[in-house]
């Protein structure tokens, strides 16, 4: 991935924010020997500051490669927005001879991979992703050993990812004159397509993260 150093993280505390609202991505397993990487869109849930846990299928593909290789890439993009070429020129530039681009964030997790197939630690997942994505549901604890959990336990298959590097990348116009930016924002904001309002926010941050424009 490329990655300009305008469009660079800030800080790890930004990716890690990222995630925090973005809990759905990619898991890509390349495993050995294969002419393709075995792809899952998948929910996760991330604890900092480097551990993500989810659960899969067993007849999921995804097992081979992993077992094979226990390395992965957790790929998370979130706030795109296609910019117009019409939009995407300066000031002083016709806009007919504009280029067109696309914003976007998105994080790359390198991660070393552990399979769980214990019942009681498919449990804890389980009850992890659980109060993460319904904490005020009424689903009862998983438990490893009371029915119909105990049951159908033996249908999935935990995974606890450890991260090992990172790849952020925050493409928001950060080499482009406040004008621009701002410009871009507010036709964001007539659009109003999916992803154009969070998008419009990004715009309109300085590097330092504070807002540039109140308009």
């Amino acid at each position: 991935m490329l990655i300009h150093p305008w469009d660079a993280a800030e800080s790890d505390e930004q990716w890690r924010s990222f995630l925090s609202g973005h809990d759905f991505g990619e898991l890509i397993a390349p495993g050995r020997g294969r002419d393709l990487p075995v792809v899952v869109p998948t929910h996760f849930t991330y604890d900092e500051p480097a551990t993500v846990w989810l659960h899969l299928a067993r007849p999921n593909p995804v097992w081979g490669a992993l077992t094979e290789h226990p390395r992965c890439l957790l790929v998370v993009t979130g706030e795109i927005a296609y910019v117009r070429a019409d939009w995407n020129s300066a000031p002083e530039a016709d806009p007919a001879l504009g280029v067109p681009t696309s914003y976007y964030a998105t994080v790359q997790l390198e991660c070393d991979v552990r399979i769980e197939d214990d019942p009681a630690a498919k449990a804890a997942i389980l009850r992890r992703q659980l109060a993460h994505f319904e904490p005020d549901g009424a689903r009862t604890p998983v438990s490893a050993t009371e029915n119909p959990d105990r049951r159908l336990l033996p249908g999935i298959r935990g995974l606890e990812l450890t991260v090992t590097g990172v790849r952020a990348k925050f493409k928001f116009g950060g080499n482009k004159p406040v004008e621009q930016r701002e410009r871009v924002a507010a036709r964001f904001t007539q659009r109003e397509a999916p992803g154009d309002l969070a998008v419009a926010d990004r715009v309109l941050r300085r590097s330092d993260g504070c807002p540039i424009s109140t308009k």
